[in-house]
């Protein structure tokens, strides 16, 4: 794997960032110590994808589900039913 010092990674940055588009990683160093490990990045696509409404039809929720509890939190907080 390259390594690079940060002055480098700053005046050839186009050149590396197409680099690491093409998957070749690096490693920025500082003083010669790695401080940085640069790879791509994989964003989820299509299928990878989680969608809102993946459980339609595969759950219910009851009818009184608002009211479910309603006299024992009245009880815990003082209220009357």
């Amino acid at each position: 794997m390259k390594t690079v010092n940060i002055h480098e990674a700053k005046t050839q940055l186009s050149k590396l960032v197409e680099a690491v588009s093409r998957g070749e990683s690096f490693v920025i160093a500082k003083a010669g110590k790695p401080v940085a490990k640069v790879t791509a990045f994989s964003a989820p696509t299509g299928a990878q994808m989680r969608r809102l409404g993946f459980m339609a039809g595969q759950i219910s929720v009851p009818e009184d589900f608002d009211q479910m509890g309603r006299d024992e939190i009245a009880q815990i907080f003082g209220g009357g039913v």
